[in-house]
C-alpha cells in the first residue's frame, strides 16, 4: 500500500516514539487516513500479535472490522459475549461498553490497544476509566495505548475527566493546511452568515453548550433555516461537479423542518438520526455517496466516523460553544475526489465568527470550568483577528435589504473584493463587526503582551527592591479578588519554567507544575484565591500601569517578581514564561484556591499536613 507522506512518516518514526511514550494520541485531520494507518501499525509492528481496538460507536465498529479483515482475523465483540479473550483471533473490536469480563480479561493480554475518535475518552467515565485503570495496572509494559483523533479536547471542566490523565503525549502528524498542498483534502470556502432574529442571550449554558430543548425552538422561530436554503440554493449552482451536501442540526424538529424546505425546492433530501437503524442509515448514505440523494439532514451522526469524499458542501444550523463539534462536522466535507476542488461551508449558526476556520483551530489537553465562555461572544474569532501582531484583519458584517425584506447578513473580509463591496449580494452596505460590537471593550492578548514587555523593564529599573521583595505575604492578605488575579498571573511567570516543550502534553505537564506549586504556596500560608466569573486580561494590564483597581502594593510587588526573572532569563524564555503563566492565571482565577482542593494533580491536604 502506497502510503501518504505523513502516515510514512509517522511509521518510520514509530520505534522511536514508543521508547518515549506508552499511552499517546495521534493527532490527524479527519480524513487524513487515521484508519489506513492503524491498519499499517498493525502489520508492521504488531502482526501475530494481540490487539484491542475501541470506539464508541456501532456504526464505527462497522468500518474498522471492514477494514482490519483484509487482512487480520478479526472478532467483533458483542454485548452477551463471554470467556477467554483472543480465542481463535488477534484483533478484538468493541465499544467500551460491550462484555465488560472479556474486555478485562482481554486488555493484561494486549500488546496495543487503539482508541479511535481519542477526543470521547472519559478518564473519569465509567467505560474508559475502568479500561485506562486496569491497562495501567496489569497491561503489559511493553504494550501501547494509542487515541486516534483531530480534535484532542475534552468540553469539560472536570478536572478529573482531562484526556492529558488517559494519554501522556500527543503526536502532531499532519496539519489541514499542509494535506490541502498534498492534495489529500481540499480547501473549504465558508460562506457565513450572521442571524440577526436567532436570539440565545437568554440560554442557560451552565451545562457547557446550549441545551437542545431551548436551542430548537429558537432555530425553527428564527430566519436561519430561509438563509441555510438560500444560501445553499446559490452555491449549488455554482459547483463544477454534482452538488452533495451534508447538514447539521441541533435536532429532530430542526432536522425536519430544514428537510422540508430542501423538498420544496425540488432536491432530493432525507434524514439520518442517532435513532436511524444501522441498515437503514447505511443504506440512505450509500444512496447519498452514490449522488442519489443529495442533501444529508443529520441529527448528532455525521459529525463522526461517517466518510463520504463526495460531499462538496456542509450546511451547519448548530450553533455550539464546543470547538470539537465545530471542527469534527466541518471536516467531514474536506476529503478528497475525483473533479472535487474545494468544499462549501455554509455557515448561519455563527460558529465561523466564533471559532474561526477549522484549519486555524488550536487544541489543548486541560481545560477549566467555563473554559466556554469565551464562545458566548458569537464574535470571539473576529475579535482576536482585529489586533493582530503582523496588522489589522478586519471583518465586515453586509446590512443590505434583500428583495424578500431580509439582510444579507454576510460577513467578509474588509479589502479582499473591489470597493469591499459584498461578494454575496454585491452591494456595499456593511459595517465594522468589531466597532459595531464593541469587541474592543476589554484588553486583547496582543495588547497586553506588548504592554507586559514594554512596561516591566522600565519600571522594574527605577524601583527600591530592598521595599517591594519583603512585601509578597502582605500583598497576598490585603489582596482583593481582583488584585488575586494580578498576583496570580505575576506568581506564575515566576514559578512557571521556560524551557522548549516538544509537545502539547511537555506543555502542560510544566503548567500544570507550576499551578501545583503556586496552589501549595496559597495553601501553606492560608491564602484563598476567589473563583472569578471571567477572566479579565484588563486587570492584570490594570497593575503593569499603577491603574484604578490594582493597588499599588500589589502592583509593584508584582512587577518586581517579574521584573526579576527578566533579569535571569533570555527574551525566548521570558516569552514561553509569558504564554504560559496567562494559562496558569486564568485557570487559578476561574478555579479559585482553597484549602479544599483535591485535583489530579494537587492535594490540598498534602500542604496542610506538611
Amino acid at each position: 500500500m502506497q502510503l501518504r507522506n505523513w502516515q510514512q512518516h509517522f511509521i518510520d518514526e514509530f520505534p522511536s516514539i514508543i521508547k518515549q511514550h506508552q499511552r499517546f494520541i495521534v493527532k490527524a485531520p479527519t480524513g487524513a487516513g487515521k484508519t489506513v494507518l492503524a491498519s499499517e501499525l498493525v502489520e508492521r509492528f504488531y502482526k501475530g500479535k494481540k490487539i484491542i481496538v475501541l470506539c464508541h460507536r456501532l456504526v464505527l465498529l462497522e468500518q474498522l472490522e471492514k477494514a482490519l479483515s483484509e487482512k487480520h482475523v478479526v472478532r467483533k465483540l458483542a454485548v452477551s459475549d463471554t470467556g477467554p479473550a483472543f480465542e481463535d483471533y488477534d484483533i478484538l473490536l468493541s465499544t467500551s461498553m460491550r462484555a465488560k469480563d472479556v474486555l478485562a480479561d482481554a486488555i493484561p493480554k494486549a500488546d496495543l490497544i487503539i482508541v479511535d475518535e481519542a477526543h470521547r475518552v472519559s478518564p473519569n467515565g465509567s467505560g474508559y476509566k475502568r479500561i485506562i485503570d486496569n491497562f495501567k495496572e496489569h497491561g503489559k509494559e511493553t504494550a501501547q495505548f494509542i487515541g486516534l483523533t483531530a480534535s484532542p479536547e475534552r468540553r469539560t471542566g472536570d478536572q478529573r475527566d482531562q484526556l492529558n490523565l488517559a494519554f501522556d503525549a500527543i503526536i502532531d502528524c499532519a496539519n489541514i493546511e499542509d494535506l490541502i498542498e498534498e492534495g489529500v483534502l481540499v480547501q473549504p470556502i465558508y460562506r457565513p452568515h450572521f442571524v440577526h432574529d436567532l436570539n440565545l442571550d437568554n440560554i442557560d449554558i451552565t451545562s457547557g453548550d446550549f441545551p437542545v430543548a431551548k436551542l430548537a425552538p429558537a432555530i425553527i422561530k428564527s430566519s436561519m433555516i430561509d438563509y441555510a436554503i438560500w444560501s445553499y440554493s446559490e452555491e449549488r449552482l455554482k459547483l463544477s461537479t454534482k452538488p452533495v451536501s451534508a447538514w447539521f442540526c441541533a435536532d429532530i424538529s430542526v432536522a425536519e423542518a430544514t428537510l422540508r424546505s430542501i423538498r420544496q425546492c425540488g432536491i432530493e433530501a432525507a434524514i439520518v438520526t442517532a435513532k436511524t437503524p444501522i441498515k437503514e442509515r447505511m443504506k440512505l448514505l450509500a444512496r447519498h455517496e452514490s449522488g442519489e440523494i443529495e442533501a444529508m439532514v443529520s441529527v448528532g451522526v455525521l459529525a463522526e466516523g461517517w466518510d463520504n469524499p463526495h460531499c462538496n458542501i456542509i450546511v451547519h444550523l448548530r450553533p455550539t460553544l464546543s470547538k470539537v463539534l465545530w471542527g469534527q462536522s466541518v471536516g467531514r466535507g474536506l476529503r478528497s475526489a475525483p473533479g472535487k476542488d474545494k468544499c462549501i461551508v455554509i455557515d448561519v449558526s455563527s460558529n465561523w465568527s466564533t471559532f474561526g476556520p477549522v484549519e486555524k483551530l488550536e487544541w489543548s489537553l486541560w481545560s477549566h470550568r467555563r473554559s466556554y465562555m469565551q464562545f458566548m461572544n458569537r464574535f470571539n474569532w473576529i475579535g482576536q483577528q482585529q489586533d493582530g501582531e503582523n496588522g489589522s484583519d478586519v471583518y465586515l458584517l453586509c446590512k443590505n435589504e434583500l428583495p424578500n425584506r431580509t439582510r444579507c447578513s454576510h460577513i467578509y473580509k474588509k479589502n479582499a473584493f473591489e470597493n469591499d463591496t459584498c461578494p454575496v449580494c454585491g452591494t456595499y452596505a456593511a459595517i465594522d463587526i468589531y466597532k459595531e460590537q464593541k469587541l474592543d471593550n476589554t484588553l486583547n492578548e496582543n495588547g497586553l503582551h506588548r504592554l507586559f514587555f514594554d512596561r516591566v523593564p522600565k519600571v522594574f529599573d527605577e524601583m527600591d527592591l530592598s521595599v517591594w521583595k519583603s512585601l509578597g505575604s502582605t500583598a497576598w492578605k490585603t489582596a482583593t479578588e481582583n488584585e488575586q488575579v494580578f498576583l496570580a498571573f505575576c506568581l506564575a511567570f515566576v514559578e512557571v519554567s521556560g524551557d522548549p516543550t516538544k509537545s502539547e502534553s511537555d506543555y502542560w505537564d510544566a503548567a500544570l507544575a507550576a499551578e501545583a506549586r503556586m496552589r501549595g504556596y496559597l495553601v501553606e500560608n492560608k491564602f484563598r484565591v476567589a473563583k472569578q466569573k471571567d477572566f479579565d486580561l484588563s486587570l492584570i494590564a490594570d497593575g503593569l500601569l499603577a491603574g484604578r483597581k490594582i493597588r499599588t502594593l500589589q502592583a509593584h510587588y508584582g512587577i518586581s517578581l517579574c521584573g526579576t526573572v527578566f533579569q535571569t532569563n533570555t527574551r525566548d524564555e521570558s516569552e514561553r514564561k509569558y504564554q504560559k503563566a496567562l494559562k496558569i492565571s486564568e485557570r487559578l482565577s476561574m478555579m479559585g484556591c482553597s484549602s479544599q482542593d483535591n485535583l489530579p494533580y494537587f492535594n490540598a491536604a498534602d500542604h496542610l499536613a506538611q
